[in-house]
């Protein structure tokens, strides 16, 4: 990968998502904290649960959508569902815009979705850099940078 032209990292950092993650968290930890106190010992239901929301967790903390823009193409990652960079040339793209989309309407929410108008890799926001591919496939990638990606495309030719 040569020098980027353009790069962002982004995390879950939704104030509501970590909340709800508390929450869940109290509500299974707090039985398992009485059975403690009282010296019973836990049963699998409960042990599955800490095991589960452990892992839930700790790919909330991992997880990254990282975009990478060169004069060569666009590199993405979704780690780590998606642990190493895509790459797509400019050749094969079509178009390359900035615009502003609805994850739940046309995708169903955030994360890797697949939707009426192709694939999306969103972490948070309403922005993204929609690809049409010559293929006739389409992908948008999320951001939170939307003015600088658009500077950025603005002086590459497709």
């Amino acid at each position: 990968m040569n020098k980027p032209l353009f790069q962002e990292t982004q995390r879950f950092t939704q104030w509501w998502l970590w909340l709800l993650l508390v929450v869940v968290s109290i509500s299974i930890f707090r039985p398992i904290s009485e059975a403690i106190s009282n010296d019973q010992s836990l049963d699998a239901g409960q042990w599955v649960g800490v095991i589960i929301l452990a892992v839930v967790i700790l790919f909330m903390f991992i997880i990254r959508l990282e975009t990478r823009i060169d004069e060569r193409g666009i590199y993405v990652k979704f780690f780590p569902v998606v642990p190493k960079f895509k790459f797509y040339p400019w050749e094969e793209i079509s178009t390359a815009v900035v615009r502003k989309y609805s994850p739940l309407k046309e995708y169903g929410g955030w994360g890797i979705r697949f939707g009426w108008n192709g694939k999306a890799y969103n972490i948070k926001g309403n922005k993204g850099l929609q690809l049409k591919f010559k293929s006739g496939n389409a992908l948008l990638i999320g951001t939170q940078k939307a003015e600088e990606l658009e500077k950025v495309l603005k002086n590459i030719e497709i």
